[in-house]
């Protein structure tokens, strides 16, 4: 008996760590509804959201609407976009497992109801390729992910740093990097320091529910990028300090430490973008390793000096 039962426990513990198989998430591909001829994409009440502030029972926003979706760049934007992600069964598994894995660790985190796809052809803020008002719907501009295919309009006036970042390997990450700040939040004139534990929550956030994400998508970094950063870490955090900016509340500042670029200014050719954030990143796992805190606490704690004390973080 003794024998069976030294084959069995390992086969149990693999079930139990395992858990119930993730449901894919029901992707509602509202652009299919508005854009393509014939077969069943759905009903009007399927995408009645606020989110989408779509109005089926108002005359004039219809009007608008079918002036929207009968230009001929908006449905050249949206060929090229569907002939790219007309399916999205792989996104749609993906997300519904990392879906299982948020909630489990951070119980407290609001679900995510429905899932909605779009083509917007508005491409004034980048930010917007995936958005959410409350977390519990969830919205993804597929077009945003096909300006790399956009070459016919010059695409669209984006720098080639953040078309790099337009691909499918980016969609889901980006969904839950999305979610995450949407609860987490963004510091209301914080700290370098504030910013940087609060970038870092999300980083660490994505990490811990697509744990076979590749460090660089999850830091969208090139391989040298990452490479730069790994290796001038400490450089950084010692200007940063020198230069006493970690706990400047002076975003002129701090922001090329923040956003998206090809580069950090005061690093020069070949640095990293995002070094506050990779930083950020770096102390919230220190914290979580030492402190045994649980998702939820970390989510709740809002003081970044505590974190950082207690991370004992030093590059």
């Amino acid at each position: 008996m003794r024998r069976y039962i030294k084959y069995l426990l390992p086969a149990l513990l693999l079930f139990a760590a395992c858990g119930p198989k993730a449901e894919p998430v029901k992707m509602l591909r509202f652009e299919q509804f508005l854009f393509a001829e014939g077969g069943n994409h759905g009903s009007a009440a399927d995408f009645a959201s606020p989110l989408l502030n779509y109005y089926p029972d108002d005359p004039a926003f219809m009007e608008a609407l079918t002036e929207f979706t009968s230009d001929k760049t908006v449905r050249d934007i949206y060929r090229i976009t569907d002939s790219l992600y007309h399916n999205l069964d792989e996104e749609a598994e993906s997300l519904g497992r990392a879906f299982q894995k948020a909630y489990a660790l951070w119980p407290e985190m609001t679900r995510c109801e429905r899932v909605f796809t779009m083509v917007t052809a508005d491409y004034n803020d980048y930010d917007l390729r995936t958005f959410t008002h409350d977390g519990t719907e969830l919205c993804i501009a597929l077009d945003y992910y096909a300006l790399g295919s956009m070459g016919r309009f010059g695409h669209f006036g984006f720098p080639n740093h953040i078309l790099r970042l337009c691909t499918r390997e980016q969609m889901v990450p980006d969904c839950m990097r999305c979610l995450a700040e949407n609860a987490i939040g963004r510091p209301t004139r914080g700290t370098l320091l504030d910013y940087a534990i609060a970038d870092g929550k999300v980083i660490y956030f994505v990490e811990q529910t697509m744990p076979k994400l590749a460090d660089t998508t999850l830091m969208q970094y090139t391989g040298p990028q990452m490479e730069w950063m790994k290796e001038n870490v400490g450089s950084v955090w010692a200007w940063m300090i020198e230069n006493e900016l970690l706990y400047s509340t002076d975003l002129s500042q701090v922001r090329s430490l923040l956003g998206d670029a090809p580069k950090t200014n005061a690093f020069g050719e070949g640095s990293a973008p995002r070094t506050a954030a990779y930083i950020g990143w770096q102390i919230v796992k220190q914290y979580m390793k030492k402190s045994g805190a649980s998702m939820n606490e970390l989510m709740a704690e809002q003081d970044s000096q505590k974190i950082l004390n207690q991370s004992g973080w030093r590059p």
